[in-house]
Formats: structure tokens, sequence, C-alpha cells
């Protein structure tokens, strides 16, 4: 290549290649999109499994050209990834990580993290290069999907880079997904639970089976602590592909311990693992995320990073230290204003079903201080909204429920009719500037706004952040 990833885009090109990108994006997004747009089923009779594989073959199979992680499961695998990807960087390594969804900027999921880019996301000149690859192919290969073409992106982008390793997430289930063409050093599977039902199955063991699926043949396996139908099936799998399995919460324990006055930091003590070698007993890791749950995710990076520390010999324990410190994952417990003797505190977390919202109640009660609760909460119509309200609703003293600009979402006046069926009064308002906006002029200091539901949610009030901080902190009636 000619020029770098992350090469200075000339002034004089900058319209061209913004247009050129708005191009590309939407030639994807005229395709089949499962974030946006649900099948029936989540199954091959409904996905062409073979397809992923002959589009990279035909574009030189880019992803035998560099070593990978795969990482699965409900919920957590984002994380787990950016903590795996940090911690390879922090050792002094190009590190391609693919990700979705996006939070504020689509092209945060195709990223090359070097030792001197933390950010690294894709150019929109590589991108648009990368999609006319793909484009000139399009005809090959009828009803291609858009999740198909984008990991083709990140595949060919890590490449043509030349990344030393890849830290790849799954994007939907496992089996049939898209990135189920690599060959990793070692699979991931995450916390699960039951997510996407109507496409992975209604029980623990089938929505396994589905995300067990990226578990190949002789490929050491590391999976959070699971539910025991799940575990069983993920141990079934691992037996019969003859699978070295390890289990957070089995083989490896681990404790936390709070950081004072700061909710959304912590401290990881390892207490056991196999191989302690490269990790003793009691041994202990700054972690900037809060929430037990990223415990156990950052204890799942550390035993992954542990089974590809022969490949990348430069991971040793201070570098897995520095490594975990330096995690950037916004959105996630995330308090982006701190708030002070006139201003309340802003939490956002990204929780967008029962089982991150429950996590997200429980940090609420026992990491967080504050005098009222005042919730901000938007959600797809196609989540289990019903109990997600339930858990958060008696917490709050005030609920204000809007929207974003996205298909699923649920309409502000439908949440506040489930919150009507809980028994609880919420404030229904069009968009996420109405909502901060109104919240803000009557919420104290010392109390706490909680932005909540989803990613889009989350993304659309961090997209209008940096012009709101600087309306809100300069609101004369909080002064």
């Amino acid at each position: 290549m000619n020029n770098s990833a992350t090469d200075p885009i000339p002034q004089n090109q900058i319209h061209d290649d913004t247009q050129a990108y708005e191009n590309a994006l939407d030639y994807l997004y005229s395709f089949i999109n499962f974030e946006a747009k649900k099948q029936d089923r989540y199954m091959a009779s409904k996905l062409d499994h073979t397809r992923p594989r002959r589009l990279l073959e035909a574009l030189g199979t880019p992803y035998t050209h560099y070593p990978s992680i795969h990482i699965a499961g409900t919920k957590g695998k984002g994380s787990t990834a950016a903590m795996c990807a940090y911690t390879l960087r922090a050792a002094g390594y190009t590190v391609g990580l693919y990700t979705s969804p996006h939070l504020q900027d689509f092209r945060e999921r195709i990223r090359i993290l070097t030792p001197d880019d933390g950010d690294g996301r894709i150019s929109k000149p590589h991108f648009v290069q990368q999609i006319n690859k793909i484009r000139a192919l399009e005809a090959q290969f009828p009803d291609i999907t858009w999740f198909e073409i984008l990991t083709a992106i990140a595949f060919l982008h890590f490449a043509e880079v030349g990344v030393d390793v890849a830290v790849v997430e799954v994007g939907l289930g496992g089996r049939l997904d898209a990135t189920n063409v690599i060959i990793p050093l070692v699979s991931v599977i995450t916390r699960l639970s039951l997510d996407h039902i109507e496409l992975l199955g209604n029980t623990l063991s089938q929505i396994a089976y589905e995300k067990g699926g990226i578990i190949k043949p002789s490929i050491p396996v590391v999976t959070a602590h699971q539910e025991p139908d799940a575990l069983a099936k993920l141990e079934e799998i691992a037996q019969e592909r003859g699978c070295a399995l390890t289990t957070v919460g089995l083989d490896w324990l681990y404790k936390g311990t709070a950081v004072p006055h700061h909710p959304s930091q912590q401290h990881l003590i390892i207490q056991q693992n196999p191989a302690p070698d490269l990790i003793p007993p009691s041994t202990q890791f700054e972690l900037p995320l809060g929430g037990e749950h990223q415990l156990e995710n950052a204890t799942v990076a550390l035993a992954t990073l542990q089974h590809v520390q022969p490949h990348f010999p430069r991971l040793t324990l201070p570098v897995l230290q520095a490594g975990l410190a330096s995690v950037k994952w916004p959105g996630r417990l995330d308090i982006i204003h701190a708030g002070d003797d006139q201003t309340p505190m802003l939490l956002v977390d990204c929780a967008h079903n029962p089982d991150a919202v429950h996590k997200l109640r429980e940090a609420l009660q026992h990491s967080f201080t504050y005098r009222q609760l005042w919730l901000i909460f938007g959600a797809p119509a196609d989540k289990d909204v019903l109990h997600m309200l339930a858990d958060l609703l008696p917490l709050a003293n005030h609920t204000t429920v809007t929207t974003a600009s996205h298909p699923r979402s649920a309409t502000p006046a439908e949440l506040a009719e489930m919150a009507a069926e809980l028994g609880f009064v919420a404030t229904a308002v069009p968009d996420m500037y109405t909502a901060l906006t109104t919240t803000w002029q009557q919420a104290q200091p010392g109390d706490l706004i909680c932005v909540t539901g989803s990613i889009v949610v989350v993304g659309d009030l961090l997209n209008q952040w940096e012009s709101l901080q600087s309306q809100l902190l300069n609101d004369p009636v909080k002064q």
C-alpha cells in the first residue's frame, strides 16, 4: 500500500472522500441487515452458510494472512474483545479489532490499534476502496448480506495493513455467522443468556449450540461461567471436536475490590488459574470499567491471552496489567459527567436486554451514591422491554422515555404505556435532546441521571454530548 490506514486525508479530498464514503454506506445498507430487519429464523434454510467463505476466497482469503482470536457470546463479547485488543496493543503489536454494533461512528466496527493509536477506525477512503472490491463481485453472490460484506471489508483491511493479530467478535449467533470462516488461535464464549430467541432458540442449550458453532476441531476454548444447561452443551461440543476447554469460575477464580469514589473503576484479583507462571495467584489488575460483570469479562480476556501468549511473547505480566488498565470501551457504566456542587452526575450504559439491565440495577444499588435517580430510557421494540422496565423503574424517582432514529426503536408513547402497565408514570418526549435538557433542568446536585436501554439511544446522546455539554454546563438555572 502507498498510504497507511492512519495517513491524514488531504484537505482538497475531504469532501470527495466523505461523499464517496456516504455512497458506500448507502450501498451497504441496501442489503439485508439483521440489526435492523430480522428474518423469521436464523437457520441454514434462510442463510447460505457457504457464501462468506466463497466470497472471501474470491478476494484472496485475507483472513488466512494473520492469526486471530474469535469471540462469541450473548453479552460481554465486545468488552472482552476490547480488553484482548488493547492488551495486545500494549505489548507493541498491531491489532485488528472487529466489533459490532457501533456506538457513535460506523467506522468504529473496523479498527487497527497500534502502540501509537488507540482509536484506529478505518479511514473513509480505505472503507470505499474495500467495498468497491466487493461490489465488483456482487453479481457472483446473489442474496449476499450486509454483514457478509462488512466482514469481508474488515478482513481485507486487516490483511492489507498487515496486522499482527485480529480480534474478531461474532455478529449474531456463531454457527452461521459470516466471521466463522476463521480458524483462530483460541475460541471464546462469553456469558450466555436468552437474547435473540426468535433467531437463536428459546433455551440456553439451543443458544449454546449456536454460539458454540465457532468451536473448531483441536482449537482451545475459553468460556465464561455458564448456567448448567449452557455449559453442558459447550462441554459436549468441545469434547466432540477434541478441544481443551477452560472455564472461568472453575479453572480460573477471581474477585474484585472497589476503587473508592470511582464507581466506574475497580481492581481485579486473580486467585487461581491453571498456569500460574504468567499470572501468579493474588495478582492485581486495574480495570477502568465498572460492574461486577466486567470482572468476569476481564478474567475471560486474561485466560484468552494466556492461551495465545506463546505466539505473542511480549505479553508479560506487566504488559497484561498495563493493557487492561488502558482499555477504552465507552458507553458501559460510563460516567460522562461526574457532577459537582452545581450539577448532577450523568451516567450512560448500553444495557439492552433484561440480564444487562439487571447488572445495571445492581451497579446503581451498590456502586453509586446519589440523592435521586433520574432515568432516561429508550429501547428497540423487539426486546423484552417490559422486563427491562420492571427492573429499573422501582429504583427511579423520575422516568423519561424517548427514542432514537432507528427502524426498530419503540416509540415514547409505547414505552410510557408499558411503564403505566407496571404502575409507574413515565414522561414521553420525542428525542434525546429534549429528554436530557428537560431532565437536567430538574435534577439537582447530588442526583444521578442514567441514560440506558440500547446502544442506539446511548450513541445518540454521545453524538450530541459535546454541544449539549457546553449548553448544560453554562445553563444559568444551574449556576
